[in-house]
């Protein structure tokens, strides 16, 4: 890394030094891993605007309904009893990012993450497309609004809309369901105002965003940039500048002998810089802002093709590679991480296996005492019978396990449909003769067909003396 000037540690690359927005104009990046990346990001943009959409037994694939409490991960349905799941779940992705960043620092987010992929594959060639590469932007914005500005910039922000109008409604769908939105979409917005106005406050963030904020996502409002200066070391594999190789850059001069004048293969062409979506020169090291698009490595390694150079100027290496040519080797804290996440996920497919196909909860009504019958005692209950699986249960019955006694449901028969709750009120009646306390622990079993496929518990009331 050369170390001429350090200036660039005291500020990040979108503001200048009079303190205000420095806007980024990235030059249009082409080459290996720019293709690759494209290519990735119709696969992900396609499976981001098809899970709410795609079923799996009935199942969205992917639902996060919080005002319902209804949640499918993958087709399988998720309750708020299942909380805990869900916790072990996001803290096994965590852990997986943790680890994936130690050994690749910032790749999920070049390559992944939604921000980027809409920003880099969608807005961004839109605007290549109507305004044009990057001199060509630079100088319609400089330009006054007449004609040419004013249809192309309309032409653009109309364009950004619809698409963050469509994003909107995507991901607005997640969180009500596919089948929900597309109901809503046939009845028309004034039927269902709660929900448009919804659709227009995340098209309206996801427009400022896309057109506005832009690369400052990445910088300021994403923690991930600051998380990998804690979890990056010498062994982490990022975008690297090959300073060992690369210095003293030099301007390229064909009448001269680079080797005999001490200059590296760097020619100081700035392109790696020009192309940059967050505006940093990749030469000065690993930077905050540097979310390894791999944008600086194709704009390179066309320079290095031009001028006859070897590729990989600009690579993905650790800090031990450039320095020694160490090659990757996994260390005592990267093994520590997987041994962590391997059994976080073995505990994690245990409690899937072990999670109860039919949750019950049994309460007695607060407020409800006992009532006497003769040689009865009764009391009320409510109870709530959730339905975790892909199936239904037709005419399920309760049954005491622990007592001898009689449970009438009011209602009658419980039918549960796959992914439903089922609420009652129910009667427990108790001879005397068979109590021993005022408040006993009362065991009582659910059974589909004679099977038995879940226990609850709950307290059953009666006279202090019973005789």
């Amino acid at each position: 890394m050369s170390t001429k000037n350090e200036n660039f540690r005291d500020s990040i690359a979108t503001i200048n030094e009079e303190g205000k927005r420095n806007i980024i104009y990235p030059k249009k990046p082409k080459g290996r891993f720019t293709n690759l990346r494209t290519y990735l990001s119709w696969i992900l943009l396609a499976i981001l605007f098809a899970s709410p959409f795609i079923k799996i037994n009935g199942n969205q694939f992917l639902l996060f309904n919080i005002l319902d409490r209804k949640f499918n991960i993958f087709g399988m349905p998720f309750w708020p009893q299942d909380f805990y799941l869900l916790v072990i779940s996001m803290l096994v992705g965590l852990v997986f990012i943790i680890l994936f960043t130690v050994i690749f620092g910032r790749v999920f987010c070049g390559w992944v993450c939604p921000q980027t992929i809409f920003m880099e594959m969608v807005f961004r060639k839109i605007e290549y497309f109507i305004e044009g590469d990057r001199a060509k932007q630079i100088k319609l914005d400089k330009q006054k609004w007449d004609t040419e500005k004013i249809s192309k910039k309309s032409l653009k922000w109309f364009i950004f809309l619809i698409i963050s109008f469509l994003i909107a409604n995507a991901f607005l769908a997640y969180f009500i369901g596919g089948d929900t939105l597309i109901s809503h979409m046939k009845d028309g917005p004034f039927q269902h105002f709660d929900t448009f106005w919804k659709l227009l406050a995340f098209t309206a963030v996801f427009f400022l965003v896309f057109a506005w904020f832009r690369e400052q996502v990445c910088i300021i409002a994403c923690p991930y940039g600051r998380l990998q200066g804690v979890l990056l070391d010498n062994n982490s594999v990022v975008v690297a500048y090959d300073h060992k190789r690369g210095e003293d850059r030099q301007k390229l001069r064909k009448t001269e002998d680079r080797k005999e004048q001490g200059y590296g293969d760097c020619i100081d062409c700035k392109q790696c810089v020009l192309v940059c979506p967050t505006g940093i020169d990749i030469r000065n090291g690993t930077q905050l802002e540097c979310v390894n698009c791999t944008a600086c490595i194709d704009a390179c390694d066309d320079i290095m093709d031009t001028v006859g150079f070897d590729r990989g100027l600009i690579r993905y290496a650790s800090e031990n590679n450039i320095e020694t040519g160490e090659k990757f080797t996994f260390s005592a804290r990267i093994i520590s991480y997987i041994t962590i996440l391997t059994l976080m996920v073995v505990f994690l497919v245990t409690m899937l296996f072990l999670r109860n196909e039919v949750e019950a909860n049994i309460l007695h009504i607060p407020g409800q005492m006992y009532r006497t019958k003769g040689d009865t005692i009764s009391n009320v209950y409510t109870f709530k019978i959730i339905n975790k699986t892909n199936g239904s249960y037709e005419d399920l019955k309760l049954d005491l396990i622990s007592h001898h006694g009689n449970i009438k449901i009011v209602g009658g028969k419980i039918n549960l449909p796959k992914g439903e709750l089922y609420q009652g009120t129910l009667f427990i009646d108790i001879l005397k003769k068979d109590l021993k306390s005022s408040k006993e622990k009362l065991k009582i079993g659910i059974y589909n067909n004679g099977e038995l496929i879940e226990t609850n518990t709950t307290n059953f009331q009666s006279p202090v003396q019973i005789k």
